[in-house]
């Protein structure tokens, strides 16, 4: 029995290393082909697709993932491993953060300090309830949100745009977004 558990773990952190893998590597293709575009209108644009496709694939293979993951803290693990080291755009300002549907926060990859704590009632610099409106966005299938949030290397919120979708099967939802000029 004990073995099996011990083949099961490593499965799953095969599958989940080979995930992030290709979605790196996805992302990569993408923002190489974004970068070439000249203009910050196109460049927004680009970076839209970006988040919106790293997203979309990252909630479906989280939800596979998860579907056999028994245990709330044995999932809330995973997913906290999962998108720690994860960053892409050419800056590494794009990393993933993921909440439960009442705005619970289960992982952040850059706010360590934001993992358990329910962000209901946080307001923005412009006074916009971030959190609800991105966990409405990720009700509805998904969508994107303009707010004001922490950049990693930087002083104080700045304008981003976030994309969120639902994870499969659970109750929660991923995100990322792209810090504006």
């Amino acid at each position: 029995m004990e073995k099996k558990k011990i083949r099961v773990h490593h499965t799953i952190r095969a599958v989940v290393l080979l995930t992030a893998a290709f979605l790196f590597t996805l992302t990569m293709l993408s923002a190489a082909t974004c970068f070439a575009q000249a203009g910050d209108e196109k460049s927004i644009e680009c970076h839209k697709e970006i988040a919106k496709t790293i997203v979309h694939g990252t909630a479906l293979g989280l939800g596979e993932i998860l579907r056999d993951v028994k245990g709330e803290k044995k999932r809330i693990d995973l997913i906290r491993k999962f998108i720690s080291p994860v960053r892409f755009y050419a800056d590494n300002t794009g990393y993933f953060y993921v909440y439960k549907f009442n705005c619970v926060n289960i992982a952040h990859a850059t706010q360590k300090d934001l993992p358990d704590k329910n962000l209901y009632n946080h307001k923005d610099a412009k006074g916009k309830y971030v959190i609800r409106e991105l966990s409405d966005a990720a009700k509805t299938g998904g969508g994107f949100v303009d707010f004001y949030w922490l950049k990693p290397g930087d002083k104080g919120e700045q304008k981003k745009l976030g994309y969120v979708e639902p994870i499969p099967g659970t109750d929660y939802f991923i995100g990322t977004g792209v810090y504006l000029p």
